[in-house]
């Protein structure tokens, strides 16, 4: 079993990938579901009717800049 967790004598580098890889797919499926919730409260907000988002104008953004009232 000693062998097997040994690697080969390449433990020190394939087990801080295991750690790093596992660290990177929870963070990953952390976020997927903070997305999820995100998009499904705002899916909710605009079938009821509320704005998701309401745009300010900007002074420093040359698009509303140059747009006519």
């Amino acid at each position: 079993m000693s062998e097997f967790f040994a690697m080969g004598g390449y433990a020190g580098y394939i087990w801080p990938a295991y750690g790093i890889s596992a660290l990177v797919l929870i963070g990953l499926t952390l976020e997927s579901i903070a997305a999820y919730r995100r998009a499904s409260r705002d899916v909710a907000s605009l079938e009821a009717g509320v704005p998701v988002y309401s745009k300010k104008a900007d002074p420093a953004d040359p698009a509303e800049a140059n747009a006519a009232p």
